[in-house]
């Protein structure tokens, strides 16, 4: 081997490893530099009191922005030409986008999520087959957690093309429980106290008033509809401990339908974690 090919062999070597040595330093300067970006720019929002869906939002998307920027400088440092670079992603941008339609939708769907608002971050709702507080509306997914104490993850496409029922949206939610008595039971008196003993009850709302009438009777006795109201953050404790305040008045008391549904509806028991509708769909 000559000299000559051993020197060049040396010189782009040191190129190539100026050039890593480059691209390592701009690779990690540069996600620093998103990070304290990304983090001043969600403080200023915070400071200007936006809200948590919007902060999480913008969050993703320039987290996104800048990190493909990062990635045209590095083919840049690197020799590759990014006009050249740029064709070729608009080429297969277009290959990607029939094979992830999906996708897609999702990143449209997010949007619209945030322009329509029909929930934001806090909220406790049931969509797209999960129900549970949501944690962040993301560009492709929102993150709930569900009452069992699980992260899930929903497509935003699924969110906004199913029923989306928000149980943060009013002040007040009603719990609905039944309870029987029997034939000798004095009725008038019953209800009386019934309704008494709910007040008693934590969280339970003194408005709208705790609602007791009879639902329906049978030769054995009648049923009795049992409906307190209190806020969305506390139903399941209302639920329970309702349901443990009619002992000794009742024969029993037991929720009436579902525990995040109304009268009628399927879904989970309140008893068997709240957490999914999935056996619904």
């Amino acid at each position: 081997m000559n000299q000559a090919l051993i020197d060049s062999l040396i010189v782009k070597a040191s190129d190539i490893g100026l050039k890593l040595l480059t691209g390592l330093a701009i690779w990690t300067i540069g996600r620093w530099l998103i990070k304290f970006a990304i983090n001043m720019m969600a403080t200023q929002m915070e400071h200007r009191h936006l809200d948590k869906t919007i902060i999480g939002y913008a969050r993703s998307t320039v987290n996104v922005a800048l990190n493909v920027v990062l990635a045209v400088v590095l083919l840049g440092v690197f020799g590759i030409e990014t006009t050249s670079f740029a064709a070729f992603v608009a080429g297969a941008g277009l290959a990607i986008g029939a094979a992830w339609g999906g996708l897609l939708s999702n990143l449209a769907a997010g949007a619209f999520l945030i322009v329509l608002r029909p929930f934001k971050a806090g909220d406790t709702i049931s969509a797209g087959g999960v129900t549970g507080n949501v944690i962040e509306i993301g560009l492709f997914v929102t993150t709930f957690l569900t009452p069992d104490n699980v992260i899930t993850y929903v497509g935003n496409s699924k969110i906004l093309s199913s029923t989306v029922k928000n149980y943060s949206a009013s002040s007040s939610r009603r719990v609905d429980m039944v309870g029987h008595l029997k034939q000798s039971t004095n009725l008038e008196k019953t209800m009386v106290e019934v309704r008494e003993r709910l007040l008693t009850v934590p969280n339970v709302l003194a408005v709208p008033a705790p609602e007791v009438s009879v639902q329906s009777f049978d030769e054995n006795g009648c049923t009795l509809a049992i409906r307190p109201y209190t806020h969305s953050d506390h139903y399941f404790q209302v639920q329970f401990d309702t349901a443990d305040a009619m002992r000794g008045l009742l024969d029993g008391a037991r929720p009436h339908g579902h525990g995040w549904h109304a009268d009628g509806e399927e879904g989970e028991a309140a008893e068997g974690g709240e957490g999914s509708e999935e056996e619904e769909e």
